[in-house]
């Protein structure tokens, strides 16, 4: 078996100091290096009160909200709560009051009740319930506000300081010729939104054959010029003519003239 051929002039790789202190690179530990038990440090989930507390550790166990195990429950809250203790966490006296809380469901729970106080007593549980979905609701809210932009962290306003000098825009001149052309465009613009409008006939032929049937009747023998309104315009000297030609025409109107281009009289048929 040969050996490997080996190149005293091959680089060597040194040993990585631990820290570099001074400048100068710390290869060896200290003999006398002394670490108190308070220099350990652990870091928890932080929560913003008692009931974030709760609220996580239901949603860690895969509970359902609505039915809460609260013995299970109260053991995890309190333990946690031992916990914060030993390691000398700040604890706030709301973590104490809803440990409490806690208690006095679960014992509610716990002490037998009559048959009548079970059907109208109020489930222990339900303010607890109601509580936990009231905060549930505020917070996912708040995180749906978080994740919108936000002035100073998401999105930066940038100013910009122009050196140059000012421009100065004189307003343009214009003359009464040229402001009345622009006025005569929008009179023509305007012309294009009008409407016709038609009118429902406010004259019927009916009524008026009944009208002028009973002057003919009333006066017996009447002039036939007479029995236009010229007032009426051309309408309802229309309406008239054509109320005269349907009574006619029904043979209960007879048109006379006594002479040729003589005057024509209308009087009622016999």
């Amino acid at each position: 078996m040969s050996e490997i051929p080996t190149d005293e002039h091959a680089p060597v790789q040194g040993e990585m100091p631990f820290a570099i202190v001074g400048g100068e690179a710390v290869t060896e530990l200290p003999k006398d290096l002394y670490i108190p038990p308070e220099a350990l440090e652990v870091f928890l989930d932080a929560f913003e009160g008692p009931l974030d507390l709760l609220l996580y550790l239901i949603r860690k166990q895969n509970l359902n909200i609505l039915d809460i195990p609260i013995a299970e429950v109260t053991a995890q809250y309190v333990a946690y709560i031992e916990l914060m203790r030993e390691l000398q966490l700040e604890l706030a006296a709301e973590y104490l009051v809803m440990a409490a809380v806690l208690a006095e469901i679960k014992s509610r729970m716990l002490l037998p009740r009559p048959r009548v106080a079970e059907e109208d007593e109020e489930d222990p549980r339900a303010e607890l319930m109601r509580r936990l979905q009231e905060y549930e609701r505020y917070r996912k809210a708040a995180g749906e506000l978080d994740t919108l932009p936000r002035l100073q962290r998401d999105i930066h306003v940038v100013v910009v300081a122009y050196e140059g000098k000012p421009v100065k825009r004189p307003p343009p001149k214009v003359n009464l010729h040229e402001l009345l052309g622009a006025f005569q465009s929008v009179m023509k613009r305007a012309e294009l939104y009008q409407h016709h409008h038609i009118t429902r006939e406010v004259l019927s032929v009916r009524e008026r054959m009944t009208r002028v049937l009973s002057r003919v009747n009333a006066e017996g023998f009447v002039k036939f010029e007479s029995l236009f309104i010229v007032s009426e315009g051309r309408m309802g000297l229309v309406v008239t003519f054509m109320a005269i030609l349907e009574l006619l025409k029904e043979a209960l109107l007879v048109v006379v003239q006594s002479e040729p281009f003589g005057p024509i009289h209308v009087k009622a048929a016999a």
